[in-house]
């Protein structure tokens, strides 16, 4: 008893499951006295301690057990052994023990095989083995053959419920006295095995805490450019009315739209109004992920699963189990892990890294893009099964250019947001500031006219403001179809404007000052009628009179 106390001792200030199992198949042996009669303790030559938990979820193909397994969901996994085998090169702590056949054998279902049945009644076995038979870990022939002759097992009881079995194989007979004594020492391993999955479970509440309370800090600042989606136009007015129909559903939303024009907005918008607002709306640049790490970072890892990975870490996804997942920049994870990615959708369940137990998820998916995502199934960059999964209720985000009712607006109120934020008197924005900046066309959307509002306003230094406005990249865009080959020389800003504004006013004159609809000035300049709507207005062209 005094060797056993010192296990106890040495597994009762453990914190780690692994370490626990360690000292315990490390030591128990030895520490087991025989009856007087016998000589000694046992040795590592002499006993093969091993341990089995209870694992959830198994579906492993191998299993020699499955036809009669009579519970799937949950099994008896091999997880500690220790020992010498008859062959001096091989040691029991394989745990796929005796041949590359055994790993079918190293799970037993609950009722099945005398460890099962130990679990399955919660109570203890000890036996001889001098006979052939259908061994006690499964395995019908390698107790003879290694010289086993004694069995001993006990279950491993944590607050009345069955956590695993604890066994002992010996090649020398065990007397009544150990069992007993390992009837003792099971109740203490199986109270240091439960308090240890406390103290990993506690773990990684923690860690999980501290990610989404990363994910809320970084929400925090995002919103201080933007407390909610502003405008009033009519591409606008739609996206909303979407999204108050779609919020409240788990529908998967697929939000499309040039970068800059606020996609990530969108998706805010979506988790704040729907019923998992409580819960953590957790954000994943898919462009940011190395390749390497895709799946690590989306399912998490469990510790040794690869080289730095010290601790168990939860992926994005068991981060947001109840919440919502933003999956930016969804065109952009590799095909290898689409299939993945995939299966997670349509399941709802995951596996870390290095883990073979399943874990259900229960989260909401909106992902965006700014590629065409069709295009990309058409080259074979992207799933096609993924892309129709990822696209229940696809959504749109209008470019800035086609909503230029509300560059005016969001203007003013990136003024106000961004002096509060620096702490300083918010200058005036004016009329003429207003029609400055619908005038520019803003091929980088909302993220250029904020940025462009910020440097205003820190150049401000208390005066009024002055914006300093980069030229389009994309002129041509901005040239009617018909009159951009006369652009073959190197135009001014304003031959640029006085070009498009004569092509405006051609195209007016002949539909009959006709903006939408067949045969009006939209169709015949070949743009969109809400594009030239507001180049009519920035261009101060007033329909019905000459020129």
């Amino acid at each position: 008893m005094d060797a056993l106390q010192e296990v106890i001792l040495a597994i009762s200030e453990q914190r780690s499951v692994d370490a626990i199992l360690l000292q315990i198949t490390e030591h128990l042996g030895q520490a087991l006295r025989m009856d007087e009669g016998m000589s000694g303790p046992l040795t590592s030559d002499d006993a093969l301690v091993r341990i089995w938990l209870i694992e959830p979820g198994d579906k492993c193909a191998v299993c020699n057990h499955r036809k009669v397994c009579p519970d799937q969901r949950e099994c008896l996994h091999l997880v500690a052994s220790a020992g010498k085998l008859k062959n001096p090169r091989k040691e029991w702590r394989r745990l796929d023990v005796l041949s590359e056949k055994a790993e079918g054998w190293s799970r037993a279902p609950l009722g099945v095989t005398n460890i099962g049945m130990m679990a399955k009644s919660g109570g203890e076995i000890a036996t001889d083995m001098m006979e052939p038979g259908p061994g006690h870990d499964g395995l019908p022939d390698w107790g003879p053959g290694e010289g086993v002759v004694s069995f001993t097992g006990r279950a491993l009881l944590y607050r009345k419920q069955v956590q695993g079995v604890l066994a002992v194989f010996s090649r020398r007979k065990l007397p009544d006295s150990t069992n007993n004594s390992l009837r003792i020492f099971a109740n203490h391993a199986a109270v240091a095995i439960g308090n240890a999955r406390a103290f990993n479970e506690i773990d990684l509440l923690r860690l999980k805490l501290e990610q989404e309370n990363l994910y809320l800090r970084e929400e925090v600042s995002a919103a201080l450019g933007v407390h909610d989606i502003i405008g009033d136009s009519p591409g606008l007015k739609k996206v909303l009315q979407q999204i108050q129909l779609v919020a409240p559903t788990d529908a998967t939303i697929l939000v499309t739209g040039e970068s800059g024009t606020g996609k990530e907005l969108v998706a805010r918008a979506i988790h704040e109004n729907s019923p998992r607002k409580g819960r953590a709306l957790i954000k994943v640049n898919c462009g940011a992920i190395p390749e390497n790490l895709f799946e690590s970072e989306f399912f998490g890892h469990m510790r040794g699963a690869f080289t730095g990975a010290v601790r168990d870490k939860p992926g994005r996804f068991e981060l947001a189990d109840g919440g919502t997942l933003f999956l930016d920049e969804i065109g952009e994870i590799p095909l290898a892990m689409q299939a993945k990615l995939l299966r997670v959708l349509q399941e709802q369940e995951i596996e870390r890294v290095g883990d073979t137990r399943t874990r259900k998820v229960n989260v909401r998916i909106v992902a965006a893009t700014n590629r065409d995502l069709k295009r990309e199934v058409a080259a074979g960059r992207f799933r096609q099964d993924l892309f129709y999964r990822l696209g229940v209720f696809p959504l749109e985000v209008p470019p800035l250019r086609d909503r230029s009712e509300d560059i005016a607006t969001l203007a003013a109120h990136f003024v106000r947001a961004t002096a509060k934020k620096m702490n300083r008197p918010a200058p005036r924005f004016t009329k003429a500031h207003a029609e400055q900046l619908t005038a520019h066309d803003w091929p980088g959307n909302i993220r250029e006219l904020q940025n462009s509002v910020e440097r205003a306003v820190i150049l401000s230094q208390g005066g009024p403001l002055q914006f300093e406005i980069a030229e389009s990249k994309d002129i041509e865009s901005s040239i009617p179809r018909q009159t951009a080959t006369l652009a073959t020389h190197l135009l001014t800003r304003d031959a640029h404007k006085r070009l498009e504004r004569e092509s405006i006013v051609t195209a007016l004159k002949q539909s009959g000052g006709k903006v939408f609809g067949a045969d009006g000035a939209a169709e015949l300049l070949g743009m969109k009628p809400t594009t030239l709507a507001s180049r009519i207005k920035a261009l101060k062209i007033v329909r019905g009179r000459p020129g």
